[in-house]
């Protein structure tokens, strides 16, 4: 049996995505994974893939592509399969992607819709309201004939060693970036992180994609560990891997952290519900009013002047919330 499935999102909801993933595998032959360009990263470190697919979707993503029929008609013999999960957040609708699948010929497809889906889908299913989303996609690949096979946690391929980037001894790490602004605390409140975990005795490593090389620069400062745009997906995972603890936003490296089995600090914006979005299957703490006005917005930019709901976190608390996720480790 060839089996796909789809998330066409961004590095963490695909991350998210491969507990199901794995038990798909359990069942399939030959699992295909179709993705966006952002999260193709991700999707290359999920065990249980044999293939994937990449494609900027219309209809996903912060900056969608106009539609091409040329470019759907070149993907559609590329998405064959006998069966497919189409995997989706809470607010999106899988009839699209299901659409394009039918098309494709897929036999059978599940998806989670509140939608009427006509003959898009053969399993219709109703994600419980407040799951997680890691549980939803899990949820779904059960009621599609794939039960889940191990404890459910995030996993990834096993990261290359980088103990060159980091040196041998422990480490804390401090991501100050974040997919949008409204998830990300302020440049001022991480390097005062910085600072004050060196000064409660940890060693601090500094992380950050090529674009956020002055941030990592700046948050570093003269005490901290400026590893930006020095480490490509696999190298964080491997850096990350290593950490006593990664503090950072809700973005992409907080579902990596939780991947590699390392505890999480979370700056969380309540801009996205954090029951269904929180570091999942890892001791975490989360920081940030989860009651401020910007709740469930999914606000890209803070609409609150000041941003309180994470400006309110000092680095003291940022300090204590490590100490107790490295206990609880």
């Amino acid at each position: 049996m060839k089996a796909l499935v789809s998330r066409l999102d961004s590095f963490g909801d695909v991350l998210l995505a491969g507990p199901a993933v794995r038990a798909v595998a359990a069942r399939a032959d030959h699992v295909t994974l179709l993705c966006g360009p952002l999260g193709e990263p991700a999707a290359r470190m999920l065990p249980g893939v044999d293939e994937v697919v990449v494609w900027d979707a219309p209809w996903a993503g912060f900056d969608p592509p106009p539609v091409r029929p040329a470019e759907i008609a070149a993907l559609l013999p590329r998405l064959a399969a006998d069966t497919a999960l189409v995997l989706t957040s809470f607010h999106q609708s899988p009839l699209p992607t299901a659409l394009l699948l039918r098309l494709a010929g897929v036999a059978r497809i599940a998806a989670d819709s509140e939608d009427y889906p006509g003959s898009l889908l053969d399993v219709r299913h109703h994600r419980a309201p407040h799951a997680h989303e890691a549980e939803a996609a899990l949820d779904l690949a059960a009621a599609a004939g794939f039960p889940p096979v191990d404890d459910g946690r995030l996993r990834v391929l096993p990261p290359p060693g980088t103990a060159a980037l980091t040196g041998d001894g422990p480490y804390v790490v401090l991501h100050p970036g974040a997919s949008v602004p409204a998830r990300a605390w302020s440049p001022g409140r991480c390097a005062e992180a910085v600072r004050e975990l060196t000064a409660a005795g940890h060693h601090v490593v500094v992380t950050g994609g090529p674009g956020e090389r002055d941030l990592t620069a700046y948050v570093a400062g003269g005490t901290g560990l400026d590893l930006g745009g020095r480490t490509d997906a696999p190298l964080l995972a491997g850096v990350l891997a290593r950490a006593d603890a990664v503090v950072t936003g809700n973005t992409g490296p907080a579902h990596l952290a939780a991947a590699t089995g390392t505890p999480v600090v979370s700056l969380f914006a309540p801009v996205v519900p954090a029951e269904r979005w929180r570091p999942y299957g890892v001791p975490h703490v989360l920081l940030g009013d989860q009651r401020a006005p910007c709740a469930d917005s999914r606000a890209r930019t803070c609409p609150v002047p000041g941003h309180p709901c994470l400006e309110s976190v000092t680095a003291q608390d940022v300090v204590a919330a490590v100490e107790k996720v490295v206990s609880a480790r």
